[in-house]
């Protein structure tokens, strides 16, 4: 039986490497996860409770930087809450429309609520692209936290 459990254990953290950049996959949340249930079938001998701790922390983060990237993007060129608030529904939107939605639809809400706010389309423009760089530097730093746990999840498991 543990060893099913293990293999388990696995799969969700290999799957949650894919979710990590995927749509409707919540990735550092399947690591943690197949962490945990890893832990749990140990007894806690070869992974501590400590490990398992840290890599909810960290998943807990990128739960953060999922929903926080888009509109602190368009915050920081000094987009209109508006457009944060149109950063922050396409993000949302995104997460249920595939991988095209959640690359496009916070550059479209972002740059659709800055329009709306300033009549401009140019600024509109600048807001959501620097919406869109903020996302992939929040993906970025998402694979980052997740390879950072599996890291420290091997490395408890060998020493």
């Amino acid at each position: 039986m543990s060893v099913v459990l293990w293999i388990f254990a696995v799969a969700l953290m290999a799957i949650g490497v894919a979710g990590t950049v995927l749509p409707a996959l919540p990735g550092a949340t399947l690591v943690f996860g197949g962490i945990a249930l890893a832990a749990w079938v140990d007894g806690f001998t070869r992974i501590p409770v400590w490990v398992v701790v840290v890599a909810g922390i960290l998943a807990a983060i990128t739960w953060a930087i999922d929903f926080g990237a888009a509109a602190v993007g368009a915050k920081r060129v000094g987009a209109s809450p508006w457009a944060v608030v149109g950063a922050a529904v396409g993000t949302v939107a995104g997460v249920f429309t595939g991988l095209v939605g959640l690359l496009f639809l916070p550059l479209a809400g972002a740059a659709l609520g800055e329009y709306l706010a300033k009549r401009d389309l140019r600024r509109a423009g600048q807001v959501g692209v620097a919406t869109w760089f903020a996302l992939l530097i929040g993906t970025a730093a998402k694979v980052a936290i997740v390879f950072a746990m599996i890291g420290m999840f091997v490395l408890a498991l060998v020493f």
